[in-house]
């Protein structure tokens, strides 16, 4: 490796570290935001030595396992037990959990994102008026496989001092994942039972 090469490797891992502390320290959540906020404090104009999401998001695991390890683990079990709790209380809907609460790279201010499925959603609205919950309603900007992009329904309603985000899919979209914002993949869904099975998992 040329000495530019490791230059620039060196540059793009002191970025995503910054993109890290951003996020655990100042409640950073897009890491859009966090490289643009980063490259800024660090006067790097060089896009081509900017972290993608991947390495950000691993920085920030990388982080949290040096620095805040116990911390850490006790914040993302509570909002796994929240997540559950919550997907227990939408049952009828085939809730499934996604983003950093599944994978573990949460900050101080993550919140709990779940995917729901519903013949129309005036389901979900009439649900969580049945049951008294506070919520907000918005859109979620999501792209699928085929590379097309969709708005779909969202709601957002706080369980103790966390955020719900809810995503209302169509009954049959359970079969298609969109593209998953940090890597571009499938995004990753687990149900009921793999969120029981991460919580075992974690017990001391």
């Amino acid at each position: 490796m040329s000495r530019r090469c490791r230059d620039d490797h060196r540059l793009k891992t002191l970025i995503a570290q910054e993109c890290a502390r951003l996020i655990a320290e100042e409640g950073v959540q897009d890491f859009g935001a966090a490289r643009r906020k980063a490259a800024l404090r660090l006067a790097v104009g060089n896009r081509a030595v900017l972290p993608d999401n991947v390495e950000i998001e691993q920085a920030l695991l990388d982080r949290q396992r040096l620095f805040d390890a116990d911390r850490q683990a006790i914040r993302l079990r509570g909002l796994r037990e929240t997540a559950l709790n919550a997907m227990r209380f939408l049952a009828r809907f085939r809730p499934r959990l996604v983003g950093p609460v599944l994978s573990g790279a949460v900050g101080p201010h993550a919140g709990v994102h779940l995917h729901l499925f519903a013949d129309s959603p005036e389901e979900i609205t009439l649900f969580l008026m049945e049951h008294h919950i506070p919520f907000e309603t918005g859109e979620h900007r999501l792209k699928m496989a085929s590379g097309v992009q969709i708005c779909l329904p969202a709601y957002r309603f706080t369980a103790g001092e966390t955020r719900v985000d809810l995503t209302v899919f169509g009954p049959l979209a359970e079969r298609e994942a969109p593209l998953g914002p940090v890597n571009g993949r499938l995004m990753r869904r687990a149900g009921l039972a793999e969120v029981q099975a991460l919580l075992i998992e974690s017990l001391p």
